[in-house]
């Protein structure tokens, strides 16, 4: 089982209702989609957060049964769902501003975590915006040093600019997380913006020297291209009629986690030895995942048979 450690929130997206703009709400949270594109893909996967027990958390909590995932490790708060208002512009990243003071996908706590995981949790995934509020963001670090050498550590810093506060301390405390992951998936946009001055193939290969068995960057629709000890590997973009890309990233990292996982490789030792054909295979495969994502509004992943469907399952 992979299990995808962090937030679920609700984004509420905007659309057009007649000559006045509206929002709808859809279920989102960078660790919510990555847990539900898994269960979509067919991996075994569970989740590990907190969600409310308002009406959007009861809603999160069923589109994450619905998807096949299993929510043993969920504990439930009566404080409120994160909200995160999504800003969309043609050509541009979306931009989120997040209401989640005192939310309940924040608050899990160190003494909250599980004494020990079942020895069938091969995986645990972290990332995005669980990582900087507090105090979640510290048992969630905690895990992570906790399971480090035991398990294999998937980490996507899916950097949020304005809720990482002062960027030295905050790439400071992320290059310790890379030092701990085994796999690292981060988009050509977060690099550029934790290091402006460095070029992106540059940084990731610092990030490879530091102890991941692979590094992956995104280039929205310019591909990919991961690094590993067999050497690098470059893909091209998908061409599909965009509707969003909410979402695209972490159907990205689903489809990764899900290839490795199908194919033996979610494993520290063979992760580590894993050969240029068949990295090539797998960010063929996380890149497919990603554009159909893009072909439908909000965070969509596919589901196995839809990417069956497309020829590269």
């Amino acid at each position: 089982m992979i299990v995808v450690c962090g937030e679920s929130l609700i984004d509420l997206v905007p659309v057009t209702r007649g000559d006045e703009p509206a929002y709808v709400a859809r279920a989102g949270g960078s660790s919510f989609n990555v847990a539900l594109g898994l269960g979509r893909l067919g991996a075994p996967v569970g989740f590990l957060g907190r969600l409310s027990s308002d009406p959007f958390g009861r809603m999160l909590r069923r589109r994450l049964l619905a998807g096949g995932v299993d929510c043993a490790f969920v504990q439930e708060g009566d404080e409120p769902s994160t909200l995160a208002i999504v800003h969309l512009e043609e050509g541009s990243e979306p931009v989120y501003a997040f209401h989640g003071e005192g939310a309940a996908d924040r608050l899990l706590r160190v003494e909250d975590l599980p004494e020990a995981l079942p020895a069938e949790v091969a995986a645990l995934h972290f990332g995005s915006i669980s990582m900087v509020r507090e105090p979640g963001a510290s048992a969630f670090e905690a895990l992570m040093r906790r399971e480090h050498g035991g398990r294999v550590l998937s980490l996507d810093p899916n950097v949020r600019p304005s809720l990482v506060g002062e960027r030295a301390a905050y790439v400071a405390r992320l290059e310790g997380w890379v030092a701990l992951a085994d796999v690292v998936k981060v988009s050509q946009a977060d690099l550029a913006w934790l290091y402006p001055a460095t070029a992106p193939d540059v940084a990731a290969a610092d990030w490879l020297a530091r102890g991941p068995g692979l590094v992956v960057v995104t280039r929205g629709h310019d591909g990919a291209f991961a690094l590993a000890a067999s050497g690098r590997v470059d893909i091209a973009g998908v061409a599909v009629p965009v509707s969003d890309t909410v979402g695209a990233g972490d159907a990205f990292t689903s489809g990764l986690l899900a290839w490795l996982h199908e194919t033996g490789r979610l494993d520290r030792v063979r992760l580590r030895a894993i050969p240029a054909d068949a990295l090539r295979t797998s960010l063929v495969f996380a890149n497919r995942a990603a554009a159909i994502t893009c072909t439908r509004a909000g965070a969509q992943p596919p589901t196995r048979a839809e990417m069956e469907a497309s020829g590269v399952a």
